[in-house]
């Protein structure tokens, strides 16, 4: 986390990274104590906080309906697993869905929205299942899977604690993916925004890149470039 204090005028933000990933795709859990649910008294004092309500998870007011949906399931990743195929199959994606201020509840009844709002829905149905779950934020490419051809975004996907571990769910790209760089978690995007802006100011534009190094490029295999950029323009 950093913090800048900036004059009036545009400002630009850049960075660049190259990340070795193991080249896998995400784990899933093999055995039955891998993928085990904890009864509440059993979670560890600070998971806890991610069975909670918060900005963007409206846990108390999609609890009868998600115990409506998925109660009839076991515990544990079969439960899981059934939250993220449900949103992936409801919710229809696409950017001019986006809304800052638009909450899981939102996005249960609106059927619409980004990457963060998939997450917000299944992050708050997980906990409304008393199952900790907590928000991502980081950078994903189309390592493995098809190249889509519009820009590149940063990514959101959540993780589940399960088995004493966390494990990577993805309601929007659903499955399995190969090079997830995870910059920050938290309760929801309030906690890991990539910036937060106080005072008057507009987003000009920002770009995002994240691709696989190959060839004579890579000094070890998996290796990972992401680069990000943002312009702000009118603070003051």
């Amino acid at each position: 986390m950093g913090r800048v204090v900036s004059p009036g005028g545009p400002l630009r933000f850049w960075s660049s990274n190259v990340i070795h990933d193991s080249g896998l795709p995400d784990e899933v859990p093999m055995t039955p104590q891998e993928g085990q649910q904890a009864s509440v008294d059993q979670i560890p004092a600070e998971v806890l906080q991610f069975l909670l309500a918060s900005r963007y998870c409206e846990v108390e007011l999609l609890q009868d309906t998600a115990w409506q949906l998925f109660g009839h399931l076991a515990p544990g990743w079969e439960r899981a697993k059934a939250v993220v195929d449900w949103v992936h199959q409801h919710i229809t994606f696409g950017y001019q869905f986006a809304r800052n201020t638009k909450t899981a509840l939102e996005v249960f009844h609106e059927r619409q929205g980004v990457c963060r709002d998939f997450q917000h829905l299944c992050v708050a149905l997980h906990r409304a299942l008393n199952l900790p779950a907590r928000y991502v934020t980081g950078y994903l490419g189309d390592i493995g899977v098809p190249i889509n051809p519009a820009p590149m975004d940063f990514s959101a996907w959540h993780e589940v604690y399960l088995g004493g571990r966390w494990w990577a769910m993805d309601g929007r790209h659903h499955q399995p993916r190969i090079g997830r760089i995870l910059m920050a978690t938290g309760r929801d995007a309030v906690d890991v925004a990539l910036t937060t802006q106080f005072g008057s100011g507009s987003l000009a534009k920002f770009s995002v890149v994240t691709e696989e190094v190959t060839g004579d490029e890579a000094s070890a295999p998996h290796l990972i470039e992401s680069r990000g950029q943002e312009a702000f323009v009118g603070s003051r």
